[in-house]
Parts: C-alpha cells; sequence; structure tokens
C-alpha cells in the first residue's frame, strides 16, 4: 500500500524497573543455579516473556504443592500473601523474591494500617495477584473496591477507623474518583495519594494522553490480562481514539487502520520493547511509506536492586 502513514510512538513505554528487575531476577538465578527454577504465577503477565523463560528452563506453577522440596522457587513480581510465604518457609523451598518493590510498599503500608486497628480498604481489581497478595498480607478482613458504585456499596463497622491503599497498575484518573469519594463518604479514611500508583503507571498513562492527541488509532502492546496495559486502551477510548489491545502482529485487524493516518504505538509495563518492533515492521510492510515517530516524555532511569540470592 502507498498511502502516507506516520507511526507515532509514546514515551515512555513497554519494560518498567519492577518488571525488568523480575525477569534478570529469574535469568539470573537459571544461570547460578540451574534449571529448573520454579515460579509461583506468571512473573509477569506478558506470553512472550513468560515463553522466553520456560525455554531457557522456567517452569510456571500456580500454587506452592505443585513445586518439589527444596527446588528453587521464585515470587512474581505481584507479590504473594503471608500464607504463601509461610508455607514455603515451612517447606524448605529456597525463595527468591521478585515482588515489585513498590508493591512491597503497599504490603508494608497495609501492615501500618492494621497495626493501627483500622479497617482496611483495597483499591483494585478482585481476583488480580497484587490485590489477592496485599490482602493476605493482614490478618483482618479487607474490602475491595475497583469502582465508585462499589465505594457507595460498602457496609463499615466503624467509619471513623478506615484506611486505604491501592494497586499500583491501576488508572490513576478512576482512582482519583474513588479516593475522593471515600474521603465524601468517610471523613476520617487516612491513606496515601496518588503517588502508590507507580510511577511507571502514570507515566505511561500521561503518554498516552499526549499520543491520544494526535493519533487517529492506539495500538496497546500487552498482554489480555495484563492490568496496566487494559488501562492504556481504557484511556485511549476514553479520548474517543479507536483503541485496541495486541501482542502480535496476527492480532491486527487491517480495518482498524483502514482510515488511519497517524498509527499511535504504546506498551504496557510488562510488554518487551520486541514486540514494538515486530509491531513496527509489521505496519511498514503494509505501507512502505510508513515513518517513524517518537514523542517527547519522560526519562526512566530508575533501577531496582537485585535481592542477594541472584548478585
Amino acid at each position: 500500500m502507498n498511502k502516507d502513514i506516520q507511526i507515532i510512538l509514546a514515551s515512555p513505554r513497554g519494560f518498567c524497573a519492577g518488571v525488568e528487575r523480575a525477569v534478570d531476577i529469574v535469568e539470573l538465578a537459571l544461570e547460578k543455579y540451574g534449571a529448573p527454577v520454579y515460579i509461583r504465577h506468571e512473573i509477569v503477565h506478558n506470553k512472550y516473556v513468560v515463553d522466553s523463560l520456560k525455554a531457557k528452563g522456567a517452569i510456571f506453577v500456580e500454587e506452592l504443592y505443585e513445586i518439589p522440596d527444596n527446588a528453587v522457587t521464585i515470587f512474581s513480581a505481584h507479590g504473594v500473601s503471608d500464607k504463601v510465604e509461610d508455607e514455603a518457609r515451612h517447606r524448605k523451598l529456597f525463595v527468591i523474591d521478585a515482588t515489585c518493590p513498590l508493591v512491597t510498599k503497599v504490603h508494608l503500608e497495609a501492615k501500618k494500617h492494621e497495626s493501627m486497628d483500622k479497617q482496611i480498604i483495597i483499591i483494585g481489581h478482585r481476583g488480580h495477584p497484587e490485590v489477592e497478595g496485599t490482602a493476605g498480607r493482614v490478618k483482618s478482613e479487607v474490602l475491595i473496591v475497583s469502582s465508585i458504585d462499589d465505594v457507595d456499596r460498602l457496609e463499615i463497622k466503624n467509619p471513623d477507623n478506615l484506611a486505604y491503599v491501592t494497586q499500583t497498575t491501576l488508572s490513576v484518573d478512576d482512582t482519583s474518583k474513588i479516593i475522593n469519594r471515600l474521603k465524601e463518604r468517610y471523613k476520617n479514611i487516612t491513606g496515601p495519594d496518588l503517588k502508590n500508583i507507580c510511577y511507571a503507571t502514570q507515566n505511561r498513562q500521561n503518554a498516552v494522553k499526549d499520543l491520544a492527541k494526535i493519533a487517529d488509532v492506539i495500538l496497546v502492546i500487552g498482554a489480555q490480562n495484563s492490568s496496566n496495559s487494559n488501562r492504556l486502551r481504557d484511556l485511549g477510548e476514553e479520548m474517543s481514539v479507536s483503541s485496541y489491545l495486541v501482542e502480535t502482529p496476527e492480532d491486527i485487524n487491517l480495518n482498524w487502520l483502514k482510515s488511519a493516518k497517524n498509527i499511535g504505538i504504546t506498551a504496557g509495563a510488562s510488554a518487551p520493547e520486541i514486540l514494538v518492533n515486530n509491531i513496527i515492521n509489521y505496519i511498514q510492510t503494509l505501507y512502505n511509506k510508513a515513518e517513524v515517530q517518537t514523542l517527547d516524555g519522560i526519562i526512566e532511569n530508575l533501577k531496582f536492586k537485585l535481592p542477594s540470592e541472584v548478585r
């Protein structure tokens, strides 16, 4: 096709420091201890990453009982509950914790509120491994809300003794609205500001807002079960730009691109840059005049320290 097309890349996009650290931990563990190493849950929500690590000798499981005694065991970037940690200790598994440090920060915040006898509300998606891990870090029952309607349906024992924490990969705008509603209903509720939504989530959402101002269509590269990737797609749609979640060129419906002159591309925090390049190359085979432009954006230099077990 000879149509002039501009491919516009969001910046920043793709791997964040927490994901990079988690993937490095698995690869270094394989180098140091040899295959197999066992990972509880997908290390990050991306099929390409998971399949690449499987090919190197990583074995992914959902529960600890699937792991042989004394095996090298890695907890995913999403974090785990106290119960999982205790079970691993009881079974004497050799554990390397790849929990994102920003998720660990949420765990500590929840424990602090519990030590003050506060009832805890988690703003997040029920069933998401990060939310399950955070809920399992406190002994008392937690309440989970993911919308303003959920807040309005809450039944609270002591409205003056409440605290909230947040999943790190949510929509910044939606979470802000939920926090505001909580504060409207419960004047004495305590909790962090939006800084508990991780820096990478905020940066990628802001980059999509910039992209949506000039793109006719947005392709978000990320897995269907990736919370932060889904939020990027949702944000593009909220800004009235047709937005689609894809992982490979085969996921692209050519009708999406038919009338587009500016094709925006971004990637969730668990999507590697090779997937971005694969999509770019595919579009350039369709449109031989497709040029690539990268928007200006925040440069992320943050690196998280690796655990001692793999240093």
